[in-house]
């Protein structure tokens, strides 16, 4: 029989590594070797394995959704700032937008709510190797970056969250091709209700053409760059810095 590889049956060594953690990927090595193709390389592959990256994800309907979705990463980020806005239930959280923009943006959980809005019925597919469908509403990143009046210079969005791993700062990134994606947004309901602290409340990414490692939670601050090279460890987010992922986890 003639195995079907796809991209995320790629990423994660053909499918039989199911893993009860995103943080023990790095110890199969086939897998490292996979995702340790590095930024550039992995910029000239998201050519070959997606030929129209504007093309939509998948979406569902409401009998379609799972039962269970479960809640995975981080689960309670225990930084001062972070416990003290849920105790208050976000009521004095704010979101910045800033880095390579001409208007720098603060806003409540309220200007968001009041802004456009987007709900899709889609996909998560964990690097793990399970899946779940989920309802997900919230702002379009896009029409964010435009208030914002992105610099010409500004190449990656990155995304800076509240939560730690291993007592490193959480933290993703994409490319401007997927920051203005219409089915990429920053969720704060699941399933109408307010996102739960599992799930990222009060603010999560949801980048449906890639993996769930992608999808950040907890974001505090959004920030437009020209180079990722002086983020962090300059590969693009916690898992690529610090276990090798492939920073572009399209499927």
């Amino acid at each position: 029989m003639t195995a079907i590889v796809t991209r995320r049956t790629l990423l994660i060594g053909g499918g039989s590594l199911l893993l009860a953690g995103c943080d023990r990927i790095s110890s199969a090595p086939a897998v490292r070797n996979t995702l340790s193709l590095g930024e550039k390389a992995s910029r000239s592959a998201q050519r070959w394995l997606m030929t129209d990256r504007q093309a939509l994800a998948p979406e569902f309907t409401r009998a379609e959704m799972s039962p269970i979705f479960r809640v995975n990463g981080s689960t309670r980020p225990d930084a001062a700032e972070y416990v003290r806005y849920a105790t208050n239930s976000f009521a004095d959280w704010r979101l910045s937008v800033d880095g390579l923009v001409a208007n720098p943006l603060s806003l409540s959980l309220a200007d968001l709510r009041a802004a456009p809005q987007r709900t899709q019925i889609t996909r998560h597919d964990c690097v793990e190797g399970w899946s779940a469908i989920g309802e997900w509403t919230g702002v379009p990143l896009g029409l964010l970056l435009r208030r914002a009046n992105l610099s010409s210079r500004a190449r990656y969005i990155v995304f800076h969250c509240a939560d730690t791993l291993l007592g490193k700062p959480y933290y993703e990134s994409i490319d401007l091709v997927d920051a203005f994606h219409p089915q990429t947004i920053l969720a704060h309901t699941m399933n109408r209700a307010p996102l739960s602290i599992g799930h990222g409340a009060p603010l999560r990414l949801r980048v449906e053409r890639q993996l769930g490692y992608k999808q950040a939670k907890y974001v505090m601050r959004i920030e437009a760059v020209e180079s990722l090279n002086p983020i962090h460890g300059g590969k693009g987010g916690f898992w690529e810095d610090n276990h090798d992922y492939q920073w572009y986890a399209g499927i």
